[in-house]
């Protein structure tokens, strides 16, 4: 009983949802709003029991760990937002989480856009693949280097850079693509065959 009314549910949002394609109207409007009203209370509550509850309370609570009261009070600070007359204070956990965050961030973006890349370059060529990305990389590094007139071979190869350029934007956009094509084949298919039961 209640697993067919929550189909019905399912299927009557996903074409509220759907209907934007003909044009913006309250149907959709009321399907948004309802998604973006339960994200925010879903995640309101799983921030208060896994990280209010589990990370501050019980560790004050059960262990007597009262140092929490030091990252929870400057957590706190961010609400001084709302008091006009106290606003500029929100600057000091603004400041120190944007430091703690680009301290734990640059290392490991570091590591994974810069060095990997790197290491994956300097392979030995011993595959036609190796050779293609390393003439791939100097070939797009050329088309950048703009010192030097791109005339000659310099201009042939900053040409051939665009031709590398254009095939990672593709494939990135084509992989962008594909996986909202999955998400409307995923809701068709939900739509035929949970719903109304055409698909089998």
């Amino acid at each position: 009983m209640w697993e067919i009314i929550g189909i019905w549910i399912a299927a009557g949002l996903t074409l509220c949802v759907f209907s934007f394609l003909y044009k913006d109207n309250p149907l959709y409007k009321f399907a948004e709003h309802l998604y973006i009203g339960l994200s925010v209370g879903y995640t309101i509550a799983q921030t208060w029991h896994e990280a209010i509850i589990k990370f501050v309370w019980y560790p004050i609570s059960q262990e007597g760990n009262y140092l929490i009261f030091i990252p929870a009070g400057i957590g706190l600070l961010m609400f001084s937002r709302f008091i006009p007359k106290y606003r500029w204070i929100i600057r000091w956990p603004l400041a120190f989480m944007i430091g703690i965050s680009a301290g734990a961030s640059i290392p490991r973006n570091m590591d994974s856009m810069i060095f990997k890349q790197m290491q994956a370059t300097i392979q030995p060529l011993s595959s036609i693949n190796l050779i293609i990305i390393v003439l791939g990389l100097l070939f797009t590094l050329l088309y950048f280097f703009f010192s030097v007139e791109h005339k000659g071979p310099i201009g042939v190869a900053s040409k051939v850079g665009i031709f590398f350029l254009m095939i990672s934007f593709g494939a990135a956009f084509g992989y962008t693509v594909m996986a909202r094509i999955s998400l409307l084949i995923g809701r068709t298919y939900f739509l035929l065959h949970d719903w109304l039961h055409i698909v089998r």
